[in-house]
């Protein structure tokens, strides 16, 4: 089972989720969000000993530009939640990273849009909302491809994952489920999730 976390803050959040093992750290890059990362801050990334977690930069529509300048070393994978095609994920992964593409799933048939990214490193299967915490449709989790390169998204939380896991799904990503107020992390809510995750692992 796998475990994603996004939304962090990178002096608050980023050590506690390497003691619990969390596998990959999501921080956002998208001016809108109340989550979103200072540039400034992204340096400080390089202080921490990662172990066997990634670090995931969250984005919509990256240019080259902002690849290089801000993204290029400190992340091994990139989130896209833009428009990008096939040969968008084509043209991040030659630059030496790692990829999740997100796909929107509204109805049934936008999950066959993950067949289109065969490329991409992992597919998250998100809500339409762009972190407005809209829950993934129930009826459509079933329907989804079983693996570890498919991640869910979308209202994940202790109180469900139990239900999800036995749905087929084995790969979580939370943000706002984790958090107490808007943007900060509640860390009794993540290592009381990770133990519920270890719990389902035994």
């Amino acid at each position: 089972m796998k475990i994603k976390i996004c939304g962090l803050n990178i002096t608050r959040d980023v050590q506690l989720c390497i003691d619990l093992k969390v596998n990959f750290l999501g921080f956002i890059f998208y001016k809108k969000s109340p989550r979103n990362i200072n540039l400034e801050e992204i340096k400080k990334l390089s202080n921490f000993n990662k172990k066997n977690s990634s670090f995931v930069a969250v984005t919509v529509d990256p240019t080259d530009k902002f690849i290089k300048e801000n993204l290029l070393g400190n992340f091994e994978y990139i989130q896209l939640h833009g428009s990008e095609k096939t040969e968008r994920v084509k043209e991040i992964k030659s630059m030496g990273f790692k990829v999740i593409k997100a796909i929107k799933v509204k109805e049934e048939r936008d999950i066959d849009k993950y067949k289109e990214f065969n490329n991409a490193d992992i597919i998250l299967f998100d809500t339409p909302g762009m972190e407005k915490s809209l829950e993934f449709p129930k009826s459509l989790i079933t329907k989804l491809p079983l693996g570890e390169k498919y991640a869910l998204a979308g209202s994940v939380s202790e109180d469900n994952v139990q239900i999800l896991n036995k749905l087929g799904v084995n790969f979580f990503d939370l943000s706002s489920s984790l958090e107490n107020q808007l943007g900060y992390k509640d860390h009794v809510k993540i290592k009381k999730f990770i133990s519920k995750i270890n719990g389902l692992k035994n």
